[in-house]
């Protein structure tokens, strides 16, 4: 018999087949993916479009009609996700198993994009809906399950989450020492600006970061020349997380094009296995 080794048995192994994205055994995305991806890109500027009003007044009833066919979808989506939780192994088709799934980000992800899409179908006013509205941008995270890409981000943020954590500690120092220095030398002749810690924290931010905005400058000479020595220290805090990121993004890059690999001969290997079954029947 010459079945295929990746062709589904039930329904719900089709659908977790077609859904999950690692599942797929073929390049790029799932036909049913990929209709689950246009619809998230079309829910995302259909609340883009909502905000603006030229645009929105007198198109109500259409705006209504995609939001609850983008509504309705999302939740066939989220059903279908929790139901075919089942065929992972990560999971199992328990009851308990369902609800870790369920506790994970993309599935929470996927319920708050679509929770956000059923309360504005359900009579929110004013600041409440245009905050609600604003949150169903959330939706576009729900591509991040299908972008390798994202997934790499990812997986390098979190293999350097220690150096990062370092270098957040190292600003939040040179933050608050700067801010100190600032407030203790400018604060009594421009007490708007300099006439606290918090307050010079502002100028801080500014000039650590290197975008200097210029509504608060130091005026004495000593407070100058610590803001240049803050200016020269925002370069290099700058490229110290710049580094890290870059050399974590190069290793998860690295690691996916060998992973791809791995799996291009695992293919060719199952490949003639059959090709060999099917020569001694």
């Amino acid at each position: 018999m010459n079945a295929s080794h990746h062709e589904p048995k039930t329904w719900r192994r089709w659908l977790y087949v077609n859904l999950h994205p690692p599942a797929w055994h073929k390049r790029g995305l799932s036909p049913l993916n990929r209709l689950v991806a246009l619809a998230i890109l079309g829910a995302v500027a259909l609340a883009i479009l909502q905000s603006e009003p030229l645009v929105y007044s007198g198109n109500e009833a259409l705006f209504r009609a995609l939001e609850i066919a983008f509504a309705i979808i999302f939740l066939a989506e989220y059903v279908a996700r929790i139901w075919i939780a089942g065929e992972n192994p990560n999971y199992g088709p328990t009851f308990g198993g369902r609800l870790r799934y369920a506790l994970t980000i993309p599935a929470l992800i996927d319920l708050i994009a679509t929770v956000t899409l059923f309360l504005t179908l359900f009579g929110s006013h004013g600041a409440v809906l245009r905050l609600v509205r604003l949150v169903r941008i959330v939706a576009l995270a729900k591509l991040g399950r299908y972008s390798s890409a994202l997934n790499a981000i990812g997986h390098a943020i979190h293999s350097r989450r220690y150096e990062l954590t370092m270098s957040l500690v190292i600003a939040g120092m040179l933050l608050l020492v700067s801010s100190t220095f600032l407030y203790l030398v400018e604060g009594e002749g421009q007490p708007d600006d300099f006439g606290s810690i918090p307050r010079a924290m502002w100028w801080s931010i500014a000039t650590l970061t290197t975008v200097g905005y210029g509504d608060a400058v130091p005026q004495t000479v000593i407070g100058r020349i610590l803001a240049g020595f803050t200016a020269i220290t925002g370069i290099g805090l700058i490229a110290m997380p710049t580094g890290i990121l870059a050399a974590a993004f190069s290793d998860a890059l690295q690691r996916q094009r060998e992973e791809r690999e791995h799996q291009r001969e695992e293919r060719q290997h199952e490949r003639e296995e059959q090709a060999r079954k099917s020569e001694d029947t």
